[in-house]
């Protein structure tokens, strides 16, 4: 590992220019129609961790790719991601009243709005993605993948398997594949995005896929324990809502100290993944990290 002070700080200058540039990018909400816009900014501009933008910086400068080539792929994943967030509160989904320490969306606004809110967030992150300062060839792969992380074959398919096995016994397998669709489809979306911004080869590819799906599956099971153990001022959302409606969780299948085994497990597989990369990689190093050892 590098000097992580000079990691931490490259990682702080990402995220400073991705916030400016999700500013830019959000309409104003001084302008027609101004509840739609002014719901957009409140989906987007209420802080959160930015992983998935971070990983899209983070891959790209491992293999070479220039910031200003990775700005409207990190906008994307992100607008997904809030778009994702939108719904999962709506009272026919989690039915939650806060996230990122805020009023949720619906609850803010009302349902209708939050609704079209999310719409025009998941339109944006394809407009933004399909102007992209990048050559043809490569949007249409990356707009290829995206659409296909955030449908019915990843994040949409997972949250449908996720709201079938609330209230159900499923095992282990299908707990983690629910959860490499729901949650682990947009992370690795993220690195496949700056990979293929830098013109990764197979090799390249191979290994970094090994990396986010890893990474996860780390993302859920750490999530799950937060629940448990985590407040909801710190988390910035309903703490001990997983147990409340009686949802698949790794804690709850496996019990709370196997799943500190897991995530110690799923760190290990991280670094061995990028191991195999001849980059730097500390920035990913840093993030995976992060993603075990935070505490919302």
């Amino acid at each position: 590992m590098r000097d992580s002070t000079a990691v931490d700080a490259r990682l702080a200058a990402w995220q400073a220019r991705f916030e400016e540039a999700l500013r830019r990018a959000l309409p104003d909400s001084e302008h027609q129609p101004a509840r739609l816009h002014a719901a957009m900014r409140h989906a987007a501009l209420n802080g959160g961790k930015r992983i998935r933008p971070l990983l899209v910086y983070a891959t790209g400068h491992a293999l070479g790719a220039a910031d200003e080539a990775l700005d409207d792929a990190a906008l994307a994943v992100e607008l997904i991601h809030c778009y994702s967030l939108v719904h999962d509160d709506l009272p026919a989904m989690d039915d939650d009243d806060l996230r990122r320490g805020q009023p949720t969306v619906h609850v803010a606004f009302d349902e209708a709005t939050a609704i079209l809110a999310g719409d025009a967030l998941q339109s944006l992150a394809f407009e933004r993605l399909a102007g992209a300062p990048l050559a043809d060839n490569a949007k249409v792969t990356m707009l290829r993948e995206l659409a296909v992380a955030s449908g019915h074959a990843g994040m949409c398919g997972g949250q449908a398997l996720d709201i079938d096995a609330t209230g159900q016994r499923i095992d282990i397998d299908q707990l983690q594949h629910l959860h490499a669709m729901k949650t682990g489809a947009l992370l690795r979306a993220a690195v496949r995005l700056g990979a293929l911004a830098a013109g990764a080869d197979a090799t390249q590819h191979d290994a970094l896929d090994a990396y986010a799906d890893a990474l996860g599956l780390a993302f859920q099971v750490k999530d799950d324990l937060l629940d448990i153990e985590g407040d909801s001022v710190t988390l910035g959302k309903t703490a001990g809502k997983d147990i409340a409606q009686d949802k698949a969780t790794f804690p709850a299948l496996i019990g709370i100290d196997a799943s500190r085994v897991r995530l110690l497990e799923l760190a290990a597989s991280m670094q061995a993944s990028l191991a195999r990369l001849q980059a730097d990689t500390t920035s990913l190093e840093v993030l995976g990290r992060r993603v075990v050892e935070r505490d919302r």
